[in-house]
């Protein structure tokens, strides 16, 4: 992956201690479909020449864009999707991958952080498929 990433705050300024206290907030799941979808869109929209370049990811019902490049050991990426919901849910992934290292990509636990949020019981069975796809694909990296 060559072209520049777009900037976003998800890693950086939005970490996934913040996404996990906005998400204890919430009253109910319509609450946190809300924030999940206003955290999407801190993310910036995918160039479309960065969205040629992105890999595919299977077993996702709406499209979805991820590049990548790695520079001097960590990880920058960029993500995108037709769906306001899946970009929000890209944005609470990227919090937990962005400029990071692959170990620490590796160990991060993806399986509690999503429980604690409770979000994947509430979303359909194929977007939890492609979500769990999308991490496939950070840990294949």
């Amino acid at each position: 992956m060559t072209s520049t990433l777009p900037s976003h705050p998800f890693g950086t300024d939005i970490s996934t201690d913040d996404i996990l206290n906005e998400i204890s907030k919430c009253r109910s799941w319509e609450d946190k479909y809300r924030l999940v979808i206003q955290m999407g869109k801190k993310l910036p929209n995918m160039d479309e020449t960065l969205k040629e370049e992105s890999i595919s990811v299977p077993g996702c019902e709406s499209k979805v864009w991820l590049t990548w490049k790695k520079c001097e050991g960590v990880y920058f990426f960029s993500a995108d999707s037709d769906a306001r919901i899946v970009k929000g849910l890209l944005s609470i992934i990227l919090a937990a991958v962005e400029r990071k290292p692959k170990e620490e990509i590796l160990a991060f636990d993806f399986e509690s952080y999503l429980k604690a949020m409770d979000l994947l019981s509430h979303i359909s069975q194929s977007r939890s498929n492609g979500i769990r796809a999308i991490i496939n694909q950070l840990k294949a990296l």
